[in-house]
């Protein structure tokens, strides 16, 4: 049975209600603080590294990649606001293997937030890559019969990424209910693992998804990879 959790109430903080999604929402906020504390409490550029900072710079360099090969453009850029949606989806998803926790990404407001966080980084990425004048002119491109054309795409393709990772998450919360209700002793770890491979295939689409997004519009001058970056 479908759960609005917008309208759930945990609690009420200074008179504010608190819903699941925001409560969700601080609960992965917290588990991301620890995480980077602690992947960053003795950071080191020695061989021998911590676990934790291991972990951190794998994550870090792996989507750097992704990222490059991706936007063909300096990975520094987008680098932050990519790796913030991919964990925060992640940790989201693999916070559902406890039976209490409601992920908030399965929230219709969670995943519009995340839209309108690259809907307003797109024309910040492209301005500074191309002026002002080169992120205006892809709105008339090929001709300016397209610019109402070029305009409904901007939005649409911004927020058709929130509607997907929203039906994506929730039909597979409310998929593995349902089976689990049926099977309560034989599914639920298959359909858990199952969950945890979508979702995390999910944080990757959504987040390489923004990259594109956001680099649509690219430099001026190429790219040339330095030798030694920095993060």
């Amino acid at each position: 049975m479908f759960e609005n959790y917008d309208t759930m109430i945990v609690f009420h903080l200074f008179d504010l209600p608190i819903n699941v999604t925001i409560f969700s929402s601080w609960i992965v906020m917290a588990v991301l603080m620890v995480f980077s504390f602690l992947a960053t409490r003795f950071l080191s550029d020695d061989i021998q590294t911590s676990r934790w900072q291991t972990l951190m710079e794998m994550v870090v360099v792996w989507l750097r990649k992704e990222i490059k090969d991706t936007s063909n453009d300096n990975p520094a850029k987008y680098l932050g606001l990519g790796i913030g949606l991919f964990m925060f989806i992640l940790v989201s998803n693999f916070l559902t293997i406890f039976p209490w926790f409601q992920p908030p990404t399965a929230s219709l407001s969670t995943t519009i937030a995340f839209a309108l966080v690259v809907f307003c980084a797109i024309p910040y990425h492209a301005v500074q890559n191309a002026g002002i004048l080169g992120y205006l002119k892809k709105f008339i491109d090929p001709s300016p019969i397209m610019l109402p054309m070029n305009l409904f795409s901007e939005f649409a393709s911004t927020f058709s990424m929130a509607l997907r990772l929203y039906g994506n998450m929730l039909s597979g919360v409310m998929f593995a209910s349902i089976l689990t209700s049926f099977v309560p002793l034989l599914l639920p770890l298959s359909m858990q693992v199952l969950g945890l491979l979508t979702g995390s295939i999910q944080a990757y689409i959504f987040a390489l998804l923004a990259i594109v997004y956001m680099s649509n519009v690219g430099p001026t001058t190429p790219y040339v990879e330095e030798e030694s970056p920095t993060y």
